[in-house]
């Protein structure tokens, strides 16, 4: 069983977050033994919908306003049309984006996620899937396409939807914990990096 123990992992979502894509991933990551906290610009708590219906609402453990990409040691975007559309909007949620690439933190992106990776310019050159409407968005941006249930590119996985969600948690895993044992060994990205924060620290509640 693959172990994340003391890895800290920011899940960036704005309000029309597809539930599945972080409802799944957040689980595999806490069963794994990760610490997860829902970065958001929302305001308390963070809207999440299901295809075109309101779903659950989650806390938001970190405003974004006050998110430190050095806190953390991997990130995981979530689709949903609304999400992405929004942050990539935000230069606060942009520079949080493109900082895990320039520390080559590992990336976990499902579904329209890709869209924040434009705007972060850390598309191009790159192999990677997403929901097929945004092939063009990302083909213009110099990134190579595949219609795959998800691919790895080095720190980057992706996948197309949230039927893909099996094999993207399990990749996803898989990178996280080949990227945690680097930084054990010593290997670790570069720049610097806190010691990050603690469940107890940032959490404010239970969702």
């Amino acid at each position: 069983m693959t172990t994340l123990n003391g890895m800290n992992v920011a899940i960036l979502a704005a309000d029309g977050f597809e539930l599945a894509e972080l409802v799944e991933p957040r689980k595999a990551l806490d069963q794994a033994g990760a610490s997860t906290f829902i970065v958001s610009p929302a305001n308390g708590e963070v809207q999440g919908w299901k295809h075109f219906d309101k779903a659950d609402r989650f806390k938001v453990d970190v405003p974004l306003a006050d998110a430190d990409p050095n806190d953390f040691d991997a990130l995981v975007l979530p689709g949903g049309v609304a999400n992405p559309d929004q942050l990539r909007m935000l230069p606060e949620a942009v520079r949080f984006v493109r900082a895990f690439f320039d520390s080559d933190k590992p990336v976990a992106v499902i579904c329209h996620g890709p869209w924040t990776l434009i705007d972060a310019g850390v598309a191009r050159g790159r192999k990677l899937t997403s929901w097929p409407s945004l092939k063009a968005d990302l083909t213009n941006a110099g990134a190579h396409w595949e219609d795959r249930e998800v691919i790895v590119d080095e720190q980057l996985v992706s996948s197309r939807k949230p039927a893909d969600l099996p094999a993207f948690n399990g990749r996803m895993l898989e990178v996280f914990a080949a990227s945690r044992e680097r930084a054990a060994a010593g290997a670790a990205p570069q720049g610097t990096r806190s010691t990050g924060p603690r469940a107890g620290d940032l959490r404010g509640g239970t969702h």
